[in-house]
């Protein structure tokens, strides 16, 4: 198998990034489903791909995605599948070539994507959308890999069969609707075009002739011409019997001219029968030339349609494909006359376009997967949309919240329960550091809102936590948003209900473990420069999928990593939070260019009271009693300490000695 250097300027991805596999003949009969011998050849004009032979006649094309498409996966980098059409713009097959998507490389397997991909085959691009079979869903838990995939089989599909001239993207000729109509009918819409030339004209233009023409009102020539491919023009014009002999006879991309004339001058003379070409008729169209030969012509000798005027001549003439019908073009009649010196020749000139009222209209193309997704996804994305809505309004309400501890209480395991198991565990609203690489390296790579847009749930959350960075930090979305979050604080909760004595890390332990984050989030995205696949593997730090994504439907050795956070957590608060966690490392960089700060301290905090420090979900605050946004979860805790008269000692001092709150 030979390789080739794929064009991905439509992309922005580099064409070093990926040398795809060009298929031979062993996977041309594959994804043709044939056994007879074949032979492959690599086109590049117009849309690039391979043209399949057998015994001389094409069978198929192949088309890349990533060539044709640009399609590039939710890792943000190439991803190629071989697609496979038959003359009659069917999908034959399909095969992945490559790709470095998270979710196949980890908890999904190489069959359920080679029986996915495979699964397009048998599809009529020829027909409308809603008229198709099935088309294969998208793999759960891998939504916007597999999305992409279908996404880049099925545009590559239709590219490569616009490109073939296997189906027509504007629309066609309307070859099925009838309307009987007669010849005023006609011309009225333009389905006939009219051109008169008189017998003055015709000397004015034609001087010096032998014999001279003689001048006056009568027709030199009277034009009609048009085409006859659709039934209201040509049954009508030809009659049943003739009509269905003329398109018979046409091949694909072939259509049927008439041209009827009266008059003196004849548009066909009589020198075609010798050299088997009406010289004296030419159609231009777009650069192209074409001059009908006898093999093309066929005689009408009458009009069946009601008020046709009396007519001499109409010759009927099958066009070939290289002019098209739904494109404007010009027939030329010339006419000549010998004179003394030589020939007199005059132009006579006839332009036609295909009335609207006789095309068909060009079919919709399909919906961007991600509308389509967005639409079928109204539920979860209403459910979305109501969480951020309220977290958004506690947030904003925080000083009014924090002076209600009960309500505070409730509001935030209320809150904690819905994100772990409506958004987690309903929704697999889990964010991740793989998807934090995939973005990197999209930016990087050549950057497409589509390629996120086709999970609602994730971009919802990554287009909130993003504003919330700005806003808040990265607490927004740690503290209240993330379901191992939830997870591990409803755990120690219930743990701390229980009586589990809760186990405090000296500080300067506390400070020095944040690097094991740090240093766990730089490692994966550094290692997936190297390599996608060693990166998505050391990303499995995480436990998000096996505890939330996956549900704890995994191997042992997943669950027991799991079990052993959860078991530490019950004696430290979100000790995976705290210490392990690359994504919250990933959010607390960008975190630095919060613009507000919304939590309240005094000027006590840290010297006379270090309360707020030692209630600290995740000990985000030092000993001097400054909050550090990096580690902060915003969980409110210390708001509320700070503006409760029973626990603050500040306020308790003002409440004894009557100073003012």
């Amino acid at each position: 198998m030979a390789g080739y250097a794929p064009q991905a300027a439509a992309s922005g991805v580099s064409n070093d990034v990926l040398q795809t596999i060009a298929p031979d003949a062993a996977m041309a009969r594959q994804l043709l489903d044939t056994q007879a011998p074949v032979q492959v050849s690599r086109q590049d004009d117009g849309v690039p791909g391979w043209t399949v032979r057998a015994d001389g006649r094409v069978i198929g094309y192949i088309g890349s995605t990533w060539e044709i498409a640009g399609s590039v996966g939710y890792s943000g980098r190439p991803l190629d599948v071989l697609v496979a059409l038959s003359p009659d713009a069917v999908i034959r097959g399909a095969r992945l070539i490559q790709h470095n998507e998270p979710v196949l490389t980890l908890g999904i397997s190489d069959e359920d994507i080679a029986k996915y991909v495979s699964g397009f085959a048998g599809q009529n691009l020829r027909a409308a959308v809603t008229e198709r079979q099935d088309l294969p869903k998208v793999i759960s838990r891998a939504t916007v890999s597999t999305g992409v995939i279908r996404d880049g089989i099925l545009r590559t599909a239709r590219t490569l069969a616009i490109g073939r001239g296997l189906i027509d993207a504007a629309g066609g000729i309307d070859r099925l609707g009838f309307t009987q109509t007669d010849w005023p009918g006609l011309l009225a819409a333009s389905a006939l075009v009219e051109t008169r030339v008189s017998m003055t004209e015709a000397a004015a233009a034609l001087a010096g002739s032998t014999p001279p023409l003689q001048p006056g009102d009568g027709d030199f020539i009277h034009l009609w011409l048009g085409l006859v491919d659709p039934p209201s023009v040509g049954q009508s014009l030809l009659g049943q019997q003739s009509y269905t002999a003329a398109v018979g006879n046409l091949g694909p991309g072939e259509s049927a001219l008439v041209v009827i004339s009266s008059g003196l001058y004849s548009h066909r003379g009589t020198d075609w029968r010798k050299s088997g070409v009406f010289d004296r008729l030419t159609l231009s169209q777009n650069g192209t030339t074409y001059q009908p030969g006898a093999d093309s012509y066929q005689m009408i000798k009458r009009l069946r349609i009601d008020g046709a005027p009396d007519v001499k001549e109409i010759s009927l003439f099958r066009l070939p494909k290289t002019i098209d019908p739904l494109a404007p073009f010009r027939v030329t009649v010339q006419a000549s006359r010998p004179t003394v010196d030589g020939v007199a020749t005059m132009d006579i000139l006839v332009d036609y376009r295909l009335p609207d009222a006789y095309r068909l209209a060009p079919p919709p193309p399909d919906a961007p997967l991600w509308q389509t997704i967005w639409q079928a996804k109204r539920l979860q994305t209403g459910v979305v949309v109501g969480m951020l809505a309220v977290l958004t309004l506690i947030l904003f309400a925080q000083e009014w919240i924090t002076r209600r501890p009960r309500l505070w209480r409730i509001g935030r395991i209320g809150f904690l329960t819905t994100t772990l198991f409506v958004l987690g565990w309903g929704l697999n609203g889990q964010l991740s550091v793989v998807q934090v690489v995939a973005f990197v390296h999209s930016l990087l790579n050549g950057f497409r809102w589509e390629t996120f847009l086709i999970e609602p749930v994730i971009f919802l959350l990554w287009g909130f936590t993003a504003l919330g960075l700005l806003f808040w930090g990265r607490g927004v979305y740690c503290g209240w948003l993330c379901p191992f979050g939830a997870l591990q604080e409803l755990t120690n909760t219930a743990a701390q209900a229980l009586g589990v004595r809760q186990i405090a890390v000296p500080q300067a332990l506390h400070e020095r473990l944040w690097v094991i984050k740090y240093t766990a989030f730089v490692g994966i995205l550094a290692l997936s420069f190297y390599s996608m696949h060693d990166a998505l593997i050391a990303a499995e730090f995480e436990p998000f999928k096996t505890a939330i994504s996956l549900r704890m439907l995994r191997a042992w050795p997943f669950l027991l990593f799991v079990a052993a956070i959860l078991f530490a957590g019950l004696f430290i608060e979100r000790f995976y939070c705290r210490y392990l966690c690359p994504l919250g490392a990933g959010l607390a960089i960008p975190a630095k260019l919060k613009i507000f700060d919304w939590l309240k301290r005094r000027p006590q905090c840290g010297r006379e009271c270090r309360l707020c420090e030692t209630k600290c979900t995740v000990g985000a605050i030092d000993p001097l009693g400054r909050i550090n946004a990096n580690e902060c979860v915003l969980c409110l805790r210390c708001q509320i300490i700070m503006n409760d008269a029973h626990s603050c000692p500040v306020l308790k001092r003002r409440a004894r000695t009557g100073e003012p709150a």
